[in-house]
């Protein structure tokens, strides 16, 4: 949102609002013939959730958290299931874990295996755990992906590896080239 209103404007729609918005993205926006098309949505189970699945039938759902937080991430895994739509997707989970400290220790802030305890009870697969670090945070601040001005760090090669972790598995349904709306 931050193309279409200054940093001090707050955005306050109601759902027919996100709803239009998400149509208008989707299908007004000229994508090519994009691999993947990530879109990062707010936590919960709300307006914006429920659209995708609609507007996006084949959507595949990647829930993220950090160990101790959850309740949040089942009740959005939840959420996908729950949704009265014709979507078929992969609920799939990935976990923010710990930081290495300058001494080379591996702090787990957040606690530990929360994630791969939830995966499991799911009945999902827990793709990855991403560590924390300020340079993440900072190259996000300034539209900087660590991937690129810091390739070689332990959060790089862990985005990397999960990325290569979801396109060896593939969408979860495949669709014919031919069938392709245009």
């Amino acid at each position: 949102m931050g193309y279409f209103v200054p940093d001090e404007q707050p955005v306050i729609w109601r759902g027919p609002m996100l709803h239009k918005a998400i149509q208008q993205l989707v299908s007004e926006a000229w994508w090519d013939e994009p691999d993947f098309l990530l879109i990062d949505m707010p936590p919960g189970t709300g307006d914006v959730a429920l659209t995708l699945s609609e507007v996006l039938p084949r959507i595949e759902m990647y829930v993220v958290t950090t160990p101790q937080a959850g309740r949040a991430a089942r009740r959005a895994a939840f959420g996908v299931r729950g949704t009265k739509t014709e979507a078929q997707r992969a609920r799939r989970h990935r976990e923010q874990s710990w930081f290495t400290g300058d001494d080379e220790k591996r702090y787990e802030i957040f606690g530990a295996g929360g994630g791969a305890r939830l995966a499991q009870e799911l009945g999902i697969a827990l793709l990855g755990q991403i560590p924390l670090d300020t340079k993440l945070r900072e190259g996000g601040d300034v539209g900087e992906p660590i991937v690129v001005y810091d390739p070689e760090s332990d959060v790089s090669l862990a985005f990397k590896a999960l990325a290569a972790t979801i396109v060896s598995q593939g969408p979860a349904r495949v669709y014919r080239q031919e069938l392709k709306l245009s």
